[in-house]
């Protein structure tokens, strides 16, 4: 039977929400301690346990259908792998810092200098965009204590809330990426591979719909329905119910995360109440 061969991080930041994600998406994740593959019941799919800078050569060799990565792996690998889905997790970004004492007059003031990062790829690739002439010190790790140990004058970096760099004197000061998860998938994915693939998306992207929106619930004075309903956006248009008590309706609608706060305001000071808010598991439009 064929199956989609899906790589994801055996570990590290990426490894806790690419497990969710699967198993938001149905999908009956069986893995043993230290296993480098695990097998789906429920899904024609097989699960690679892989270190984060080896999915995208896995996914070019066809080893693996598809990966779940970061942006930022993605593009220093340099693969031949297509991005087909963003996935909303993960987030940071790549970002240049320098000591906190230092003043920052634009790109031009690391030219001479040394950087410390273990994106030599993004980070030249920035600094030719910027006509920056400097030089690049490789290191694997640690990369934050490269100026304190006098090893560089700047470092280039993942940054999520910036904490790491001010506990070592460091300011953030451009960002080179901004990055998340992705899903890639291998440029020359077989028609049966292709369909598993497809069906996999439905699913993320229904998942990702419920994670972006709210379903609400409230009560409406008839008087002032249709002004609610006007606030309301809904997949189509709200649902308007009778209440047992007269002059009252029942009004249930979708709210976009990003607008909520929003849209809660405005719907308290328009008369509704009783409003209650309901996560949805899943979304299919």
């Amino acid at each position: 039977m064929t199956k989609l061969k899906i790589a994801i991080q055996k570990s590290g930041r990426l490894y806790d929400d690419s497990v969710k994600l699967l198993k938001d998406c149905g999908i009956d994740l069986k893995n043993g301690v230290n296993k480098l593959k695990a097998e789906c019941d429920n899904f024609p799919m097989e699960i690679y346990f892989l270190r984060d800078d080896d999915i995208p050569q896995y996914v070019e060799d066809a080893v693996a259908d598809v990966g779940i990565v970061g942006e930022n792996v993605f593009y220093e690998k340099n693969k031949r792998a297509d991005i087909v889905e963003q996935l909303g997790f993960g987030k940071c970004r790549l970002a240049v810092a320098i000591g906190k004492a230092d003043h920052y007059s634009g790109a031009g003031f690391l030219s001479g200098k040394r950087i410390a990062t273990s994106y030599p790829v993004l980070v030249q690739q920035w600094l030719d965009k910027n006509g920056v002439q400097a030089e690049i010190q490789e290191i694997s790790g640690s990369v934050e204590i490269a100026p304190g140990i006098g090893l560089a004058e700047a470092i280039v970096d993942l940054v999520s809330s910036g904490s790491t760099l001010f506990m070592n004197g460091l300011k953030e000061v451009e960002t080179v990426l901004k990055s998340q998860a992705v899903l890639i998938r291998n440029e020359r994915l077989g028609e049966a591979q292709q369909q598993l693939l497809e069906k996999f998306l439905f699913r993320i992207r229904s998942v990702k719909k419920a994670r972006n929106n709210k379903y609400v619930l409230l009560n409406a004075p008839n008087d002032r329905l249709q002004e609610i309903i006007r606030l309301l956006p809904g997949m189509k248009s709200p649902t308007v119910l009778p209440l047992a008590e007269e002059g009252w309706s029942s009004v249930h609608s979708v709210i976009s995360e990003n607008d909520f706060w929003d849209i809660i305001e405005r719907l308290k000071d328009a008369g509704a109440q009783g409003i209650l808010v309901v996560p949805i598991e899943k979304m299919v439009i």
